[in-house]
């Protein structure tokens, strides 16, 4: 009986530890910010202003806001979950050229923004980010368009999901931080992962136009939660999948990639 009462207590006490290690691994898995800038979008001669916000909490957050001459449409840039706004001149200057305004913002702990990253945190920048655009731009909520990225997506989608907008764009989105964690260690059982980042649970409750884009060789966010995610949005929505891997893919796929832009943000006029 004693050896019984051991073997329950060991291993009551291992998976504690376990579940430990897990949340550990999580919370550093999730953010890998980067502090310096190391461009703007300036070194494309792009004028662009600085913009310096305080959230809800407390916390200064900084970003660009990227104009375009008689721009009918704001891209609210989300990016993902590593570097910092300074390392997406690439798609800033692909909305630009579209014809966009773009703001982006870095969440806190990135970049110039201070504080450190939450997922409660980057909803509030998020919220931030919008209202500035509202309330300081005085630009129609409908004319806002949100993109967001890899972890950005889930940014997006959950300030979508209770703020009036013109339409989202989700590139390389995924379903609940716990889907990706059984990705990565399938072997322990769902109970062990927390329930972050539930765009699944959020998505049905966003009416505007959807524009999903995803690589079908994604080798960090399987295609197949994303369209799990698009399976449970509403209409009007589209998916356009791509070629190449995580990062790379709107390189890869440039022509395929801008052209699934262009297309949604022209059928948002009409």
């Amino acid at each position: 009986m004693y050896w019984i009462i051991k073997l329950v207590v060991y291993s009551g006490i291992i998976v504690f530890l376990v579940f430990v290690y897990v949340k550990y691994i999580e919370s550093k898995a999730i953010y890998f910010p980067y502090k310096k800038i190391e461009y703007t979008p300036g070194s494309l001669n792009l004028i662009f202003e600085d913009v310096y916000l305080r959230t809800e909490d407390g916390v200064e957050i900084h970003g660009w806001f990227i104009p375009y001459s008689k721009a009918e449409y704001t891209i609210l840039f989300c990016h993902g979950n590593a570097g910092n706004i300074s390392h997406r001149l690439e798609k800033i200057s692909i909305f630009h050229n579209l014809g966009l305004n773009v703001f982006i913002f870095d969440y806190r702990g990135y970049g110039k923004s201070k504080g450190n990253p939450s997922e409660e945190g980057l909803y509030l920048d998020a919220g931030c980010a919008y209202r500035y655009l509202i309330e300081q731009r005085k630009i129609n909520s409908k004319q806002v368009v949100l993109f967001g990225e890899s972890l950005g997506t889930a940014v997006a989608i959950d300030l979508a999901s209770f703020k009036e907008i013109g339409g989202i764009i989700l590139e390389g989105s995924f379903s609940s931080g716990r889907d990706l964690a059984k990705k990565i260690y399938p072997f322990l059982p769902s109970i062990f992962f927390s329930d972050r980042f539930n765009s699944l649970s959020k998505i049905n409750k966003i009416d505007a136009p959807k524009l999903f884009i995803h690589s079908k060789n994604d080798e960090i966010v399987p295609v197949k939660y994303a369209k799990k995610l698009f399976y449970y949005a509403r209409e009007p929505k589209c998916f356009v999948e791509i070629e190449g891997d995580h990062n790379s893919a709107f390189i890869i796929s440039r022509d395929r990639y801008i052209s699934a832009l262009d297309s949604f943000i022209k059928k948002l006029d009409g």
